[in-house]
């Protein structure tokens, strides 16, 4: 390959890498400020989170267009191939995380025009899981480590226990305050918002295994474990 060839694919690779660390800051971002205009009952941070996702969709698709144009130019094999490939997934899972983010906001939004919720504190811990699963993703893209990536999975059944406590806590306040529903409800769907925070999360650290080793862990730990044998029957006498 002609060496001005090779310096442009290499700042092409490096250029989608950018994009990728610039979209994650974003959306994390993003989910810092959602979270603080639901506790803070904060109206200004959550339009303001809800303006900025747009920014968001623009470097997905900035993203999208040049992982294409890089795999039509230069013909990638092996590991640029992966790290093209995972990076535009990375980018569609950190799409969406933004967008959970303003679904969040919006809660926030319409809690805001309710009496005060003090509950609404109960989020707190689920919010920092999940953003700390989110931040270990992008920690494993960016340092290229694979088992960090791989060990996400176990962290994230702590945000499916957590999370499944809290629809329950804010599901028996409904049957509490029968009639008067819409808070919890709200809370309800900001606390799944922040679960799929975390199951996306995942995603990029599954992405980054295979960027890294090639080896496809998607659904593996939702793989049966295997049954112990049966043990023998007392024989009879």
């Amino acid at each position: 390959m002609p060496q001005h060839i090779l310096r442009d694919y290499s700042a092409a690779l490096r250029h989608l890498q950018e994009l990728i660390l610039t979209m994650a800051a974003h959306s994390r971002q993003n989910l810092e400020n959602a979270v603080k205009s639901l506790l803070n009952n904060d109206i200004d941070l959550a339009h303001s989170v809800i303006a900025a996702d747009n920014d968001v969709d623009e470097l997905e698709r900035n993203v999208d267009q040049m992982g294409m144009e890089t795999m039509i130019r230069f013909h990638p094999v092996a590991a640029d191939l992966r790290l093209i490939i995972a990076s535009m997934k990375i980018g569609t899972n950190l799409e969406r995380i933004s967008d959970h983010a303003v679904g969040i906001a919006k809660r926030a939004r319409k809690l805001n025009k309710l009496s005060q919720v003090t509950e609404a504190q109960w989020l707190e811990p689920l919010y920092s899981l999940a953003y700390g699963l989110l931040r270990d993703a992008m920690d494993s893209y960016t340092n290229h480590d694979p088992e960090l990536g791989e060990s996400l999975h176990q962290k994230d059944r702590e945000i499916d226990r957590l999370h499944k406590q809290l629809t329950r806590a804010f599901s028996a306040k409904i049957e509490e305050h029968a009639g008067s529903s819409e808070a919890w409800l709200h809370l309800i769907f900001a606390s799944r918002s922040l679960e799929r925070i975390g199951d996306l999360s995942v995603n990029i650290g599954e992405e980054t295994v295979f960027l890294e080793s090639a080896k496809d862990i998607r659904h593996e730990h939702r793989k049966p474990t295997a049954e112990p044998p049966a043990e023998p029957s007392p024989p009879t006498s």
